[in-house]
């Protein structure tokens, strides 16, 4: 990326704007507990959930795949089939904010322009819950899908893995795990949208898109890291910070980078070391997106565009069934 001044998209601007003015209605978020703070979140955000495209059928289930609770929640569009093929969402929040609520019309969008079913994944929350208790749920739920799809209308052998952020740190985590016991061929894409693949944030990014007025800066990125980790010497597991892992075999992969996010070297650094795996990828970068630009799809074109592509490359990837 340029070392130019860029600039945020006008309408991305407008949803910037918005936010700050509903975080301005609530007490100063470091003055909360973090379960106050996801009640907070949640508020902030319930705008941009609303509306979207409606649903042919939806279950939700809360049970435990084999390491855990899990709350999940399936979207299936008309004409998705049965079994239908499945897209994993893991939403964002630092590992430590928001939900399958918080990310339903994202996860709706998906399914809608995609035309496959979209598993929306209430996976445990740090500090309450420490690196690999999310990993190691949602490992068990890949594992309970490969065997009982059926039961939600999944086929089983058309499975993808995305999400946003520390959602998308999850994902590729939890496909290496998969590899690693010999389960490569579960998981057949991963969509990545603006993902936190290590705490490490250069000095050039915070000068650019972190400081006073951000959607998020270096040290808040790094605050969910202190959440995520037991021990700051766990950053270097490579299944915690993504970057850090050795990425040959994985599936073909997306990643989406907003052009004005803190986050977006680590997507691009990503991008090589995936090139120098021989891993089968695709990066573009949406001129003018923050971090979480996605939520602004109600009024944000660039937001639109990054979704349709996201879809189209799950479906894509999850055409043929052998």
């Amino acid at each position: 990326m340029a070392a130019s001044k860029v600039t945020i998209d006008p309408e991305i601007r407008l949803f910037l704007d918005e936010m700050t003015a509903r975080w301005a209605q609530h007490p100063p978020f470091a003055d909360l507990s973090f379960p106050e703070q996801r009640r907070v979140s949640e508020a902030v955000r319930a705008r941009w959930t609303e509306g979207g495209p409606a649903m042919a059928g939806a279950e939700e289930r809360l049970f435990d795949p084999g390491a855990g609770e899990l709350r999940i929640r399936v979207h299936k569009p008309e004409g998705a089939g049965d079994p239908a093929p499945a897209l994993v969402y893991l939403h964002g929040g630092g590992f430590t904010l928001f939900s399958i609520d918080t990310h339903d019309r994202l996860m709706r969008e998906y399914a809608a322009r995609g035309g496959f079913a979209v598993i929306g994944v209430d996976y445990p929350l740090s500090p309450e819950h420490k690196y690999p208790v999310a990993l190691d749920r949602i490992e068990a739920l890949m594992l309970w899908l490969r065997d009982n799809g059926r039961d939600l209308g999944v086929d089983p052998h058309r499975l993808a893995m995305g999400g946003d952020s520390a959602g998308a740190n999850l994902s590729i985590a939890a496909a290496l795990r998969l590899a690693a016991r010999g389960e490569a061929g579960l998981v057949r894409a991963i969509l990545s949208n603006y993902g936190y693949f290590s705490p490490e944030v250069s000095d050039e990014a915070e000068a650019r898109f972190g400081g006073p007025g951000s959607i998020m800066d270096r040290a808040e990125a790094q605050s969910y890291y202190v959440n995520y980790l037991s021990d700051w010497a766990e950053a270097d597991d490579p299944l915690a910070s993504p970057l850090l892992a050795d990425l040959a075999g994985l599936p073909p992969l997306f990643l989406v980078i907003p052009e004005c996010d803190l986050l977006a070297e680590q997507s691009l650094a990503m991008e090589t070391r995936l090139r120098r795996a021989a891993v089968d990828v695709k990066a573009k970068i949406y001129p003018g997106a923050t971090h979480s630009f996605l939520e602004a799809m109600s009024v944000a074109k660039v937001a639109r565009d990054a979704i349709e592509d996201g879809a189209d490359f799950i479906r894509q990837a999850m055409a043929d069934p052998s």
